[in-house]
């Protein structure tokens, strides 16, 4: 008992650190919107003045939306906590630019729920399995994500992405506090089991180079990584960063949730980079995370996926959430790693 109320009080401390500091940004926002909307007015006027004399030139095009993909073709991809398993769909049937070439075995796509429960939840579930299933992708159920490292059918492989999006405890807690304080608890529990599976490499770099203008007498030289960019029919721009290292980088865990109260109280960065330390001494600390990168989650890149809520039998399965506001991706690695863990982890299997 006396570890659970540390880590709560832990929690909670976090909890009102953010909520403070969240308030002072909101009102600087705010402001800073006002700043904006004044002149945005006073430029608007003043475009307008000069469209009328027809001396003025023409209004530049809306840059395309930029995308960012965070997977490439060679990449052993593992999914935790699907619903309906519209995203692993997506990836492999009609994926986005840049991933045609991925092949099925490459991807793993998990769910908590048992099958049956699953596709009582979810009324296209069972389609979309049998879809999967017959493409070669490896699905499984009954997958817990705080102890990934103990499922049987996930021992003794290693991954270079591991995904989850929107998680949720899903325990219908109306308390604002104590529902943050389980997805926190969950999120640690998650951190802690993913970092015994993530592939071992030195850390990934996102970086896309800038290219300069080169004399004849410069020299080419090679860049670390590049970046691919790839149009949809939208206009709609997809980045694909493409190293060109040789050598397979660390994995990386993705995790993807509404970019709005309350899921920003969760604070997911923070508890990756800074967890809460043990209470006890017979209790390993939280493995820290590097945040490598955070980017707008575009749920139209993946064609055919749809968030359903984790209490899919309230709402017949068919309930979707997310409607305005934005989703954000935070993509970490993890800091270092044990040389004893080091040891243990074995290469791919060569096949499930």
């Amino acid at each position: 008992m006396g570890k659970g109320k540390n880590l709560k009080a832990a929690l909670q401390s976090q909890q009102s650190r953010l909520k403070a500091k969240q308030k002072a940004a909101h009102a600087a926002q705010v402001a800073e919107q006002r700043t904006q909307k004044n002149a945005k007015q006073s430029k608007g006027s003043s475009n307008t003045k000069v469209n009328v004399k027809g001396k003025g030139k023409a209004m530049p095009a809306p840059l395309p939306r930029r995308i960012t993909v965070p997977f490439r073709a060679t990449d052993k991809i593992l999914l935790v906590g699907e619903g309906n398993f519209s995203f692993a769909r997506a990836l492999v049937v009609d994926p986005p630019p840049g991933l045609a070439d991925l092949p099925p075995l490459n991807v793993t796509a998990t769910a908590y729920d048992a099958e049956e429960e699953c596709y009582a939840k979810y009324a296209d579930a069972r389609e979309v399995v049998e879809d999967l299933r017959t493409r070669g992708i490896q699905v499984l159920f009954g997958v817990d994500a705080t102890r990934l490292e103990k499922t049987s059918s996930l021992k003794g492989r290693t991954w270079d992405r591991v995904v989850w999006n929107f998680p949720h405890a899903g325990k219908g807690i109306n308390d604002q506090d104590r529902n943050i304080l389980s997805n926190q608890v969950l999120i640690l529990g998650f951190l802690r089991s993913v970092s015994k599976i993530l592939a071992l490499g030195p850390v990934p770099s996102f970086t896309t180079p800038r290219k300069k203008k080169k004399s004849e007498d410069d020299d080419e030289e090679d860049e670390d990584e590049e970046s691919t960019m790839f149009e949809n029919e939208d206009g709609e721009e997809y980045d694909f960063a493409v190293p060109k290292e040789v050598v397979p980088a660390r994995g990386t865990v993705l995790i993807t949730l509404r970019n709005v109260v309350p899921y920003t109280l969760w604070d997911v960065p923070r508890l990756a980079k800074k967890p809460p330390l043990p209470t006890s001494g017979s209790t390993p600390p939280n493995p820290k995370f590097t945040l490598l990168r955070s980017f707008g989650f575009s749920r139209s890149a993946y064609k055919g996926y749809e968030h359903r809520m984790t209490k899919g039998t309230q709402a017949h399965g068919t309930a979707k959430t997310g409607d305005g506001g934005e989703d954000r991706t935070w993509e970490f690695c993890l800091q270092d790693v044990e040389p004893k863990e080091r040891e243990e982890r074995v290469p791919w299997p060569t096949s499930h």
